[in-house]
């Protein structure tokens, strides 16, 4: 993905945020936060990232393993990875796989 594909990625998501059951609203909201860290790596904004990160894991945490057919457990270990690269000061982060 580049840079813009995930401003638009983004975007879509938070469509379908507002306008979820309120059940569904924290999974929305944390694939919300995860394309917008890879946003914030790409911008090189290494605190809006991590803080990113952060909130990502804590909004999806509660649909592991997986939810609507997205291996959460799986888009949990690429935050964790970022977090990790990120903290050790790189905004270099691989491909995200939604």
């Amino acid at each position: 993905m580049r840079l813009g594909d995930f401003f638009e990625a983004h975007e879509e998501l938070e469509l379908a945020w507002r306008a979820a059951a309120a059940a569904e609203r924290d999974f929305y909201q944390g694939l919300v936060h995860v394309t917008v860290a890879w946003y914030q790596a790409g911008r090189g904004r290494p605190v809006a990232c991590a803080s990113q990160l952060e909130k990502a894991r804590r909004r999806l945490a509660a649909y592991v393993p997986s939810h609507r057919s997205v291996d959460v457990a799986g888009v949990l270990r690429q935050v964790e990875a970022a977090s990790k690269l990120v903290a050790g000061g790189s905004l270099d982060l691989p491909p995200l796989r939604l």
